[in-house]
């Protein structure tokens, strides 16, 4: 048995914070390792000591396996947690963690190796009789195959996927895939396989110890899912019969048992339309979605990683599952925008209700560019599936998030849609429905007159010129506020009371019944609606942002000045950058001169793990490329200049 006493994490962000809880509640010291964009990261905080690795992009920092282990020696840590991501399924990293007389607080290297190659990994399985999907040679795919699957053989979270529908369209879409994957893995290696249209992801959570005893912790559903990433997770998967499940539970077990593995790991299934089970890969880590297994099973599976380490046994059989949990994670995105990440000051973050919250962000952080948008993962667990879905979707919608803009409403109707509502899932389900969801949010007129009468408002014990200041004592001209929100500008009237609140002008069916600067409340048509207002003052000088929450739903609001500013004019046909970013692909041969078409891939981007493709927006001629390979560019930066051919 090891005692261990001190545990570095070999991550940031949600995933560190959380392992810093279970280790503080284990009497473990906690050692935390940071960017320089990190450097007030709130994992950095809640460590009792802290590790620079210099630099800011990962390939220079968080994936330096060399730097991590001599900050643990530094540090006086005697374990190492990978989280999930970076390092956490490197096998050389778990060897060298080992050599420099570390503990490594995941599967036998061995293990990761045999899985690490969805190639080789799918080879072993099949030996051990788990069911697969039969691979396809690019070389020699025909269009009965399709439509097919790209995937790379390393790494996860989406990279390097493309599914072809067309074969004129494989050549190119191998050469995406592989040049992401390498990008993202150091590893282009790209395989195909079927891609089942309208099949569930579904996996199992298996925990394993060093004595030969390998718990089946249920299943879970991860079919809901964009750019192959997933968005909310449930467990256990529902409306799977019986046979299914024992199938897949023997199937998980027997693939941790044909690579001797120990620790948390993640066996992935496709399960088709007709109920038939492909094994997809195994994650040597923990996942992302870890929460919902515990709250079903009532387990902290990073004390128990901890305790497995230790050489601890598990008892020969888990805990009896109880109720159903289901996680949505939070993302600093635009879904209506391709899915656009988000930079900047995340000014509150605060869920309501009896949920879990896992976040690696407090008030005042920044959402920087470098890493994953994710803001949070919370989770509901309840007696039903219903009651947990109903739990968390409520919490969600009365979530206060101010400062950027994120898929909150998305996931709001997610869990609200009949098909989710019913357990109709697939991971086609944002293809059919995202229009849908995305489309008209709750309307924002009574949002505007609340953060209209919020900004009006006199502080509470202000000084009397101040409140007169505030609610005027003349009723003959109404008073005008005007805001921008969401590319639509509302204009509230109102008159000041002269010994209550203000009177509404051409809003007929509202009536102010009180007016704070932090909440306003108004009956409408005869039913009470309370409004909590924020005002974030810009320290830039420009008009900061009004941030109105409430049952109807949340709204950010720009002030219009009176007097509006004059812009600076952009050259027509010019390529912003619709976000902070690296440039990681050119389009081969691309230079200013060449006839571009609508639509053509000009160049790539990375941003926060995702990669964005830049079109041309018209048919004509590059007259401009200032992006170059390798170049981060700010947001709005001039990529490129594109001059729209004339009609004849």
């Amino acid at each position: 048995m090891t005692n261990l006493t001190s545990l570095l994490v070999a991550n940031r962000g949600e995933i560190a914070v959380r392992v810093f809880r279970t280790a503080r509640a284990l009497g473990l010291a906690t050692v935390a390792v940071h960017s320089d964009p990190d450097a007030d990261a709130l994992h950095v905080r809640e460590a009792d000591a802290a590790v620079r690795l210099p630099g800011a992009a990962p390939a220079d920092t968080y994936l330096r396996g060399d730097l991590v282990i001599a900050a643990a020696l530094a540090a006086g840590a005697d374990a190492v947690h990978p989280g999930y991501g970076f390092l956490s399924e490197n096998a050389g990293f778990a060897r060298d963690v080992a050599a420099a007389g570390l503990t490594w607080i995941g599967p036998p290297p061995e293990a990761i190796e045999a899985m690490a190659s969805k190639t080789r990994a799918k080879e072993l399985m099949r030996a051990a009789g788990v069911p697969l999907l039969d691979p396809v040679d690019p070389a020699s795919a025909t269009a009965a195959d399709l439509p097919l699957l790209l995937k790379a053989a390393a790494g996860g979270g989406g990279r390097g996927m493309r599914v072809v529908r067309d074969l004129d369209a494989l050549k190119e879409s191998l050469d995406a895939a592989s040049a992401e994957a390498a990008s993202a893995f150091g590893d282009g290696e790209v395989f195909a396989e079927p891609y089942v249209e309208r099949g569930r992801h579904v996996e199992v959570q298996i925990l394993a110890d060093s004595h030969g005893t390998v718990w089946a912790l249920g299943t879970r559903d991860c079919s809901l899912q964009r750019r192959h990433q997933k968005v909310i997770e449930e467990a256990p998967a529902p409306a799977l019969p019986e046979a299914l499940r024992t199938t897949l539970h023997e199937a998980a077990v027997a693939a941790a048992r044909a690579v001797s593995y120990q620790g948390a790991g993640t066996v992935e299934f496709l399960v088709a339309a007709d109920g038939r089970p492909y094994f997809l890969e195994m994650n040597t880590r923990l996942q992302v979605e870890h929460p919902v297994t515990e709250a079903v099973f009532g387990l902290d599976l990073v004390a128990l990683q901890l305790r497995i380490a230790e050489g601890a046994a598990l008892p020969l059989t888990p805990p009896e599952p109880a109720g159903h949990a289901v996680e949505a994670r939070l993302y600093a995105e635009d879904p209506a925008q391709d899915w656009r990440p988000q930079t900047g000051v995340l000014h509150t973050l605060a869920v309501p209700g009896e949920v879990r919250v896992d976040t690696g962000f407090a008030d005042g952080d920044t959402v920087g560019v470098h890493y994953d948008p994710m803001l949070a993962k919370v989770v509901a667990h309840a007696p039903t599936r219903a009651e947990a879905v109903r739990a968390l979707a409520h919490a969600l919608a009365g979530a206060r998030i101010h400062g950027l803009a994120t898929n909150r409403e998305l996931l709001v109707r997610s869990l609200r849609h009949p098909e989710f509502a019913e357990a109709r899932l697939d991971t086609g389900f944002y293809e059919r429905h995202l229009g849908s969801l995305t489309e008209g949010g709750p309307d924002a007129t009574l949002a505007a007159v609340a953060a209209a009468l919020a900004d009006a408002a006199p502080a509470p014990g202000a000084p009397l010129a101040t409140r007169l200041g505030g609610w005027r004592n003349l009723r003959s001209q109404p008073q005008t506020r005007r805001y921008s929100a969401a590319g639509t500008e509302y204009e509230v009237r109102y008159r000041p009371g002269r010994s209550g609140p203000p009177e509404l002008v051409d809003h007929p069916g509202v009536r102010v019944l009180a007016a704070e600067p932090e909440r306003v409340t108004l009956e409408v048509e005869g039913v009470r609606r309370m409004f909590h207002v924020k005002r974030n003052s810009n320290t830039e000088g420009g008009p900061g942002e009004t941030y109105v929450d409430s049952p109807l739903g949340a709204h950010t609001f720009i002030p219009v000045p009176r007097f509006a500013d004059p812009q600076d004019r952009t050259e027509p046909g010019s390529l912003l950058a619709p976000m902070p970013g690296t440039v990681v692909r050119v389009a081969e041969g691309l230079a200013p001169g060449d006839a571009v078409t609508a639509g053509q891939p000009l160049l790539w981007l990375e941003a926060m793990k995702m990669e964005h493709r830049i079109v041309s927006p018209a048919s004509g001629t590059l007259t401009a490329l200032h992006a170059t390979l390798g170049h981060q560019v700010e947001f709005g930066a001039l990529l490129a200049v594109v001059q729209e051919e004339t009609p004849a």
